[in-house]
């Protein structure tokens, strides 16, 4: 009897050991399983700099920010790549610099190479619920499958029980627009007598409403983005989601959006991290960080945050999550047409210093465009400089670029003094054209190309795919851009050399710098007047302007005239844009062909815009 209840209290012993062996490595197993993923709610506010007083800004009046800010994590030096909305996004969707894409150049609509996805696609694969309310804009055609649902109505509230969402809301209340009708005087909420005006823009009573208004239409958008929040909060999710806030590029009067400066490409970004998910954050709460970001390294700290593999070949660098990696030392930034103004721009903003190639320094900074004159500030700003009444630092605007500009923006943050020709700063000068040469390279940068070959291009192939190929002699096309948009005499026979190349995006390049030389480039009159024969219509039309300038405006005439009517949309824009330059007998014999041209064509499209604008000044 004694050994049989030895015998079972073995028994019972061994029993409890048993279970607590299950159970220790069912806890152990439990450890070292991954964490399940984390929602992830996105904010985007429209046109925006950091006009916020989370970022020192007295006049600004955001509370909800401000809070965001306290309860996460701030970015000082967050950056779109480009100062504008469509090419911003697709840098944003693709984790791609577009250059690399051809999807630079304001609402093209080109295709989506193959090889690259959207990376909300990702997301749907690894079980996330995605939504995006609901502007899309990418600058590409959109593939299949990016969105579970991408509308005015789209929720995570509409996703199956216990599956994760990532989630956009976008804000258009600060978007440009909200200036374009002025809110009477009486009603501003923000005193334009307060407002501590760029020294860039003049001091008109439009100029300081307009300033006042948009202040007032940031404090709406930071109410809504309160809306958001108790939303979140009041269906207990907040402790599982990730929140994410940011300016979709910088805004919003002129000189700011689209413009690759501080005041275009510089925004707000806030991260805020529950406690479950506070080792993915880069910091404890209420940290402000210097790190260089930008928006394409937004696709892949989604990807990271997501716990999903980066692809390899997306350009972005994580610098959320578990799989983010060394600070950058540079971000690269980028314009190129803007509407109906054809421009190319390409800078690099380090810690101290924003470094700005232009290609096209004949062409003013303030080319008319139809959206951007709808406010009455750069009306304003317009009629001061032609009364006279506008300083240096003013006038700069409307007149023709340097080739190079170098900014200190520790001590300079609105960019009006150029130190690009200092002898002091000719090593930063160096470095930084350097990093942008390299950078340029490196992404095989299809805006090297005009647009109207880039489109034709990618009729046969997409311009990825042809930049990347052999055919795409990126070396030499880049070295004769960058001698070409020097404006240096002294390159003329080197230039007079690219009109000769059998490469026909090198004698574009050999014809725009003749352009830029005006009158400099005499000695080079009969190699553009044999290129009014060229088979390539970009070359045409730039030798043909080229020509005017030499006094040979009847050569160029009928030229210009007959590019009107090429089918390549951004070939006819090309004409336009030429056309309103020289102006005169020029433009006013191209009239009849502008008005077959526009026909009775409705819509927004850009030689349209363009044409208008002709009809306007010449008829």
């Amino acid at each position: 009897m004694k050994k049989m209840c030895f015998d079972c209290q073995l028994s019972k012993t061994a029993i409890v050991l048993f279970i607590f062996f299950i159970t220790f490595c069912h806890q152990g197993q439990s450890q070292s399983e991954p964490l399940e993923r984390p929602n992830i709610l996105w904010i985007v506010s429209e046109d925006n700099s950091p006009f916020l007083g989370c970022y020192g800004d007295d006049l600004a009046t955001t509370p909800t920010l401000d809070k965001l800010a306290r309860e996460g994590v701030l970015y000082l030096n967050a950056f779109a790549n480009a100062p504008v909305c469509a090419p911003a996004r697709s840098t944003i969707i693709s984790g791609m610099y577009p250059p690399s894409m051809g999807t630079q150049n304001m609402r093209s609509v080109y295709p989506t190479p193959t090889s690259i996805k959207f990376f909300p696609q990702y997301l749907r694969k690894a079980g996330y619920y995605t939504t995006n309310t609901s502007k899309e804009d990418y600058n590409m055609i959109k593939p299949e499958g990016v969105w579970d649902a991408s509308s005015k109505e789209a929720h995570y509230k509409n996703r199956a029980a216990g599956q994760p969402f990532f989630a956009i809301f976008n804000l258009g209340v600060s978007h440009e627009s909200s200036i374009h009708k002025s809110t009477p005087k009486e009603e501003l909420r923000h005193d334009p007598a307060k407002v501590n005006l760029p020294p860039y823009h003049p001091d008109t009573e439009e100029m300081r409403h307009d300033w006042a208004q948009y202040y007032d239409k940031i404090e709406d958008m930071d109410g809504q983005v309160a809306k958001i929040l108790k939303e979140l909060e009041d269906a207990g999710l907040a402790q599982h989601t990730i929140v994410g806030y940011y300016g979709d590029h910088g805004g919003v009067l002129a000189r700011s959006k689209r413009f690759v400066y501080e005041s275009g490409t510089r925004v707000p970004m806030i991260w805020r991290f529950p406690e479950k998910y506070q080792h993915l954050s880069p910091a404890k709460p209420n940290t402000k960080l210097d790190r260089l970001v930008s928006f394409v390294d937004l696709a892949p700290s989604i990807l990271s945050l997501a716990g999903i593999s980066i692809p390899e070949y997306m350009q972005g660098k994580a610098f959320l999550g578990e799989q983010q990696t060394k600070a950058r030392e540079y971000v690269h930034l980028f314009r190129g047409r803007m509407d109906e103004r054809i421009d190319m721009v390409r800078a690099v903003r380090d810690n101290q210093f924003r470094y700005i190639k232009n290609y096209m320094p004949h062409r003013i900074y303030g080319q008319y465009l139809e959206y951007l004159w709808r406010a009455p500030s750069c009306r304003s700003w317009e009629k001061a400089y032609k009364s006279g009444e506008c300083n240096e630092a003013q006038s700069a605007f409307w007149e023709q670029k340097p080739a190079e500009e170098l900014y200190d923006v520790t001590l300079d943050p609105w960019e009006v003094n150029n130190l690009a020709e200092d002898p002091e700063y000719a090593e930063v000068l160096q470095r930084m054209w350097e990093e942008t040469r390299r950078w340029m390279l490196d992404i095989h940068d299809t805006g090297l190309m005009p647009e109207g070959e880039l489109s034709t291009r990618n009729k046969e192939q997409t311009s990825f795919d042809y930049v990347y190929s052999k055919a795409y002699a990126v070396e030499e096309i880049m070295h004769a851009a960058n001698v070409a948009s020097m404006r240096n005499k002294n390159n003329l026979d080197e230039i007079i050399g690219f009109m000769h190349d059998e490469n026909p995006t090198i004698r574009y390049w050999g014809s725009t710098g003749c352009l830029i030389l005006g009158k400099e480039a005499a000695a080079a009159i009969n190699e553009l007047k044999e290129l009014l024969k060229d088979e390539h219509p970009d070359v045409r039309i730039t030798a043909a302007e080229a020509l005017c300038n030499l006094g040979e405006s009847s050569l160029a005439t009928p030229i210009l005239i007959e590019a009107l009517k090429e089918e390549n949309m951004m070939v006819r824009v090309h004409a336009m844009n030429s056309l309103e330059i020289i102006g005169g007998e020029v433009a006013i014999a191209a009239i009849p062909t502008v008005k077959k041209v526009l026909g009775d064509r409705p819509g927004r499209a850009y030689d349209i815009r363009a044409g208008k604008r002709l009809i306007e000044i010449y008829d």
